[in-house]
Order: structure tokens, then C-alpha cells, then sequence
């Protein structure tokens, strides 16, 4: 591996959950071809591409910023998930829910590197909370 980002694990995990949103897109239903389909994967590979972007050469204050957008980027797929399941295009949800937790995890660690990077900084953010304690098994489409 030649680029410092190959080797972060959050990047890597990244291409996993990126794998998975393709994987629940290429079910959807042909109307949402252009529509709901292609804001997910794009949101998902930003996710990815924020997080390879952020760690070439750049501050740590930088890498913060872009591990920042890759953030955003994940909590879009994740309302994504939200609406394909509202209008039920998936039959089984097992999909949805494993991308969930997928999305908790690396949310979690999104977080914890970005603090490690920056540590005194404020973030406007939602409680830690949320992202502290892993919710095992547990999603909301249940």
C-alpha cells in the first residue's frame, strides 16, 4: 500500500459499508434509479473520499475537517435507510439493519479519531451519547 489513507482502518471499513449501500441500492426499484439510489452511493463515497482526502499531508486540524464531512456524508446513507425502509423497497430489512450498525460503528470511530486529532476542539455536534455506547443488535428497523 502506497498512500497513508489505504492503511486507516476507518478508510478500509469504509469501503466495506460503501460495498454494503450498493449493494441495498442495486434493489431498489428502477424510480429510484436517479433519484434515491444515486444520493445514497454518492453520500456513501464521500464517506470514503473525505476520509482518504483529509489524511494526505494535511493538518491535523484539516484531517478533523474532512473526517467531519465524511461524517455528514454517513448520517445522510443513514436517513437514506430511514426512507427506504418508510417505503418499504426492501422486502427483508435484514439489509438496512446491517448497514445500521455498520454506520454506528464507523460513526463511532469517524468521532473518535477526529477528537484524537483534535482534542480541544468544540464541534457543534449531536450528544456523545449517541455514539458512545454501541447499541448491539439493535436498529430501528426492528
Amino acid at each position: 500500500m502506497a498512500f497513508k489513507f489505504e492503511k486507516l482502518e476507518i478508510w478500509q471499513q469504509s469501503l466495506d459499508y460503501l460495498t454494503l449501500i450498493y449493494q441495498i441500492s442495486d434493489k431498489l426499484p428502477a424510480q429510484e434509479r436517479y433519484n434515491l439510489r444515486s444520493q445514497m452511493t454518492r453520500a456513501a463515497t464521500s464517506v470514503n473520499l473525505n476520509i482518504a482526502e483529509g489524511s494526505t499531508g494535511q493538518t491535523d486540524a484539516e484531517q478533523a475537517r474532512f473526517l467531519g464531512l465524511a461524517l455528514r456524508s454517513l448520517f445522510e446513507t443513514v436517513a437514506c435507510l430511514h426512507i427506504i425502509h418508510r417505503l418499504n423497497y426492501l422486502e427483508d430489512p435484514e439489509a438496512l439493519r446491517n448497514a445500521y450498525l455498520e454506520a454506528e460503528v464507523l460513526a463511532r470511530r469517524i468521532t473518535a479519531m477526529r477528537k484524537h486529532l483534535v482534542p480541544n476542539q468544540t464541534w457543534l455536534r449531536e450528544p456523545d451519547a449517541i455514539y458512545s455506547t454501541p447499541q448491539e443488535d439493535v436498529t430501528p428497523f426492528d
